[in-house]
């Protein structure tokens, strides 16, 4: 009995953790969903990079259709781990160089040819926002770099159609 309220008591003192869905709507019927959780301690900050990320996800997709997918939990010690989110503005900082604060590189780099074969990534920088897709970039599915990248309100679909891409934020654990 002992040992089952020491448990609880561990459990209820854990930090709570700020996740966050979002939905990005590329070029040419590229769509991507993700996930992202960090300590909600750190939501005051100015910048969370990708040091701060306890977990993450994409999924991407074309014309509805799954193309690949990258995780945290999954990634290999060599893939791109870039991440910039302002969380008091809500969104992914984008239109940079590649390396800067303004930029995003989740499984896929400035030179958007590191995702691997079978591999799917995202890039942000002075470029475009993109897709790398079995080691190419997927041209067709880029967007202006400055577009804005916010986290989404509610849940999100493949189409990105019915969510309101205006921020919004839940608790998890």
């Amino acid at each position: 009995m002992i040992r089952v309220i020491t448990i609880c008591i561990l459990l209820a003192s854990q930090a709570q953790a700020a996740a966050f869905d979002f939905c990005w709507r590329g070029d040419n019927g590229y769509t991507m969903v993700g996930w992202i959780m960090f300590d909600d301690a750190l939501l005051t900050r100015a910048l969370i990079t990708q040091s701060d990320v306890s977990a993450f996800r994409i999924k991407g997709y074309h014309n509805g259709n799954p193309i690949g997918s990258w995780s945290l939990a999954t990634a290999a010690e060599d893939d791109t781990w870039l991440l910039n989110f302002d969380p008091q503005m809500q969104q992914f900082l984008t239109g940079g160089s590649y390396g800067t604060s303004h930029s995003q590189g989740w499984n896929s780099n400035g030179g958007m040819r590191d995702c691997g074969l079978g591999g799917f990534g995202f890039n942000s920088g002075n470029l475009s926002q993109d897709f790398c897709l079995n080691g190419d970039w997927v041209r067709a599915s880029a967007i202006d770099p400055d577009t804005p990248f916010f986290v989404a309100q509610g849940s999100v679909t493949a189409a990105c159609n019915a969510t309101p891409l205006l921020g919004g934020w839940r608790y998890k654990l």
